[in-house]
């Protein structure tokens, strides 16, 4: 087996049963469609929303954003290195967590004015704890059956069996 066979074959490796895909559609089609909102409201949720958390560079990091949840979404959807998108998708959503939301737990978030401790941090999280988890999940246990990522194992088994 060639080394960059060997990384694929561990990229896409996937033993989960078929089911997984219900939660390749639901985690795929949240990030593809935030990821289509910052475009189309960039003030509330792309650009704007970032200048408001005090991100620096907020145009670039919109839309680097915006790409990111746009391309990992359609990869976790159709089960295509969806380790790799799922990886990507969990920095993302860690990094949402502790630039908007934690600061809820303190008191002081500019996105939130007025809201502040546990019930509000935990109101205000449950979308990205939920993608967070999800993506953790199909991290974990990769595509499932029913994906790209099966097919391509299966081909990759094939050529690699003895003749």
């Amino acid at each position: 087996m060639t080394p960059s066979r060997s990384w694929l074959s561990r990229a896409i490796h996937t033993g989960a049963p078929g089911a997984v895909m219900w939660i390749r559609f639901y985690v795929g089609a949240v990030f593809l469609c935030e990821g289509i909102l910052k475009f189309l409201r960039p003030v509330a949720l792309g650009t704007g929303r970032f200048g408001k958390a005090g991100i620096p560079a907020p145009d670039f990091f919109a839309t680097l954003d915006g790409i990111f949840e746009i391309g990992c979404g359609v990869l976790i959807l159709v089960g295509l290195f969806t380790r790799l998108a799922a990886l990507l998708m969990v920095v993302d959503m860690i990094g949402a967590l502790a630039i908007t939301k934690l600061p809820i737990l303190w008191g002081h978030a500019p996105l939130f004015k007025g809201e502040s401790g546990w019930w509000d941090f935990a109101h205000e999280s449950r979308l990205d704890l939920a993608q967070l988890c999800g993506s953790v999940f199909l991290l974990l246990v990769g595509a499932g059956h029913y994906s790209v990522d099966a097919r391509l194992q299966r081909t990759i088994a094939a050529d690699a069996a003895p003749r």
